[in-house]
C-alpha cells in the first residue's frame, strides 16, 4: 500500500526529502514504519523522542497503518 510521508526538521535533512511516498505492506504499524525507516535512514534511531503524527494526529506505535495515510515524522523541538 502508499502512504506520503512528510519530515520535518532534523528528519527532513536525515532523508533529503520534505515528501516521500513510500510502498509499504499491509497490516504495518507505526513501530513498524519505524522499523522500515530506521533501516533505509539509520540516522533516526538517534532521535530518541521522534513522533510520529497519522492523518495529522499524533499516533501510538500500535496503530495500523492504512493506503494512502500521510505520516509526519515529528522530531524534538528546542525553544528559547
Amino acid at each position: 500500500m502508499k502512504i506520503t510521508i512528510l519530515s520535518f526538521g532534523i528528519a527532513k535533512d536525515i532523508t533529503g526529502q520534505r515528501f516521500l511516498d513510500w510502498e509499504i505492506g499491509d497490516g504495518v504499524n507505526v513501530a513498524g514504519l519505524r522499523a522500515l525507516l530506521a533501516e533505509r535512514f539509520p540516522r533516526l534511531s538517534a532521535l530518541a523522542s521522534l513522533r510520529f503524527a497519522v492523518n495529522s494526529e499524533y499516533a501510538r506505535e500500535d496503530l495500523a497503518l492504512q493506503e494512502n495515510d500521510e505520516v509526519a515524522l515529528i522530531p524534538p523541538v528546542s525553544g528559547g
